[in-house]
């Protein structure tokens, strides 16, 4: 074999293990219980729960734990996934912004004990163009 064959061939060792190590970190679309049921079997990936906040008649979002001036970067609320169940999540970064008119919320990390300890919080916020804004707003042909 040339040695540029080898040299060839080991590039593409190299590239496949780069994306084989990769491609293992991705997380996976759970819910809480199955979160809950990787935790007890040793298993520490991260995992992907959608979900929504717990409301109030009012559509206030119910059980934040947020206090900047005690601690900044302690974030608690409770989030109940597609599945109906409810759970308490923790998030070690400052609140995010508009997180209190969120539609949907999709929360990354892992359980830790009775605890789902996320690592990042995407949010689905409300589209400020809604359906009544739109019915005038179409272009009439004469």
């Amino acid at each position: 074999m040339k040695k540029s064959h080898i040299f060839i061939m080991a590039i593409i060792a190299v590239a496949a293990a780069i994306i084989l190590s990769t491609t293992a970190d991705a997380s996976v679309y759970v819910g809480f219980g199955e979160a809950r049921q990787r935790a007890a079997e040793g298993n520490t990936t991260k995992v992907h729960v959608v979900g929504k906040l717990l409301r109030d008649g009012q559509k206030r979002p119910l059980g934040l734990e947020y206090d900047p001036m005690k601690d900044p970067n302690y974030f608690a609320f409770t989030l109940i996934d597609t599945l109906k169940v409810a759970q308490r999540v923790v998030y070690n970064n400052p609140k995010p912004q508009d997180f209190d008119s969120s539609e949907q919320v999709v929360i990354t990390g892992s359980m830790k004990g009775n605890v789902f300890m996320a690592d990042n919080i995407l949010l689905k916020c409300p589209s400020k163009y809604v359906k009544k804004d739109l019915d005038g707003a179409t272009a009439s042909i004469n």
